[in-house]
């Protein structure tokens, strides 16, 4: 059924010189999974971004454009900021329809997990996606993937899962699937993952993608304004606040430092999303290389870092955040309270003296 288009994307390669980089036998084994089951579920993780949203719409519209029964089921709900995208309320957050989420994981044939590589990324949807007896395909650009998974298409020198996918798309023979809803949801994914195409998006490929996203119909500047450049009164003020407030630098080390308590934040009547993008804004000082970003959730503290350079903001995070990412873009929790949490920030000054030597920054 997936196979006629084959030609065209062979052409589309040829022309465009984009490198096959996927494993043609992962990509027959994709194609004769996704054949076989007409109910499949596409989730991704934990307060999920633009990259996870935007390819968890894309993919689920083209399996939709081929007749299969599928949807989007996230562990909890989108940021306020992906509101414009297509088909974003056909979503099914688990944190507030867990019966039917449940269902819906229980009677998939397929579950495609897209942007995350540990199983505990989707939160308290883990035990159900576990408990499932779908085949499960993990397609994701983050380093060290688990193995939870059958089928596992991981690249982490790409910039984004969106990107990943859009080679996916090609590789199977789905070129001519790319529509105006289908571009938008990859080109939201590609430049949220990229700081509007600001950090890991050196790879020349990348803009042939764009181009051909732009072909397709795509207007990258009103996405653009709608995704990341649009907010409401409340968020404005937050992050404003943050900045002038909660804000600390540390110039010997390069670093900025934001903290939100649990009062700040209700202060400001926050949901999850108000602050994103936060964790960039101290990158933009002169001579920061290194943002971190503490978050009081209601039983842990979310941590967001951001670096530039080579500095390796994911090792810092790997060691003591309990978590991991992209050199540049990583994230973490820890189970303690905000006062712990500093400390482990404490602790981590002399790995940043450290990194900050490695990479050759002045300090």
């Amino acid at each position: 059924m997936l196979h006629h288009l084959h030609d065209a994307t062979y052409r589309f390669h040829r022309t465009a010189m984009l490198k096959q980089i996927i494993d043609p036998k992962l990509v027959k084994s994709v194609i004769e999974l996704i054949d076989i089951n007409d109910r499949i579920v596409v989730t991704c993780h934990k307060s999920p971004d633009g990259d996870a949203i935007g390819s968890s719409l894309a993919l689920t519209l083209i399996l939709k454009a081929f007749g299969k029964n599928a949807c989007v089921v996230t562990p909890d709900r989108p940021p306020k900021s992906l509101n414009s995208l297509p088909a974003i309320h056909s979503i099914v957050p688990f944190s507030q329809q867990e019966e039917t989420a449940r269902n819906l994981l229980d009677n998939a044939g397929l579950i495609i997990c897209l942007d995350f590589n540990a199983i505990n990324r989707v939160d308290k949807m883990r035990p159900a996606l576990e408990a499932s007896n779908a085949k499960k395909i993990l397609i994701d650009h983050h380093r060290g993937p688990e193995s939870f998974s059958d089928i596992t298409i991981s690249h982490p020198e790409q910039s984004s899962t969106a990107v990943l996918l859009y080679r996916l798309i090609f590789q199977m023979g789905l070129a001519e699937m790319i529509n105006h809803d289908v571009a938008t949801c990859i080109y939201t994914g590609m430049m949220t993952d990229t700081g509007n195409f600001s950090f890991n998006s050196n790879d020349p490929e990348l803009y042939l993608i764009v181009a051909d996203l732009i072909r397709r119909g795509i207007d990258k500047d009103d996405i653009y304004k709608k995704v990341m450049n649009t907010k409401s009164e409340s968020v404005l003020k937050l992050q404003s606040y943050a900045i002038a407030e909660k804000m600390t630098i540390y110039p010997h080390l390069h670093t900025a430092l934001i903290v939100l308590n649990a009062d700040d934040l209700a202060r400001f009547s926050y949901v999850p999303g108000d602050d994103e993008g936060l964790v960039n804004e101290p990158l933009a000082i002169e001579g920061i290389v290194y943002s971190v970003y503490l978050r009081q959730d209601s039983h842990q503290i979310k941590v967001s870092t951001r670096s530039v350079g080579n500095f390796r903001a994911d090792l810092i995070c790997n060691n003591f955040y309990n978590g991991g990412g992209h050199i540049n873009a990583a994230g973490g929790e820890l189970q303690c309270p905000l006062d712990k949490a500093l400390e482990v920030f404490n602790r981590t000054k002399p790995v940043i003296e450290e990194y900050l030597k490695e990479t050759n920054t002045q300090i």
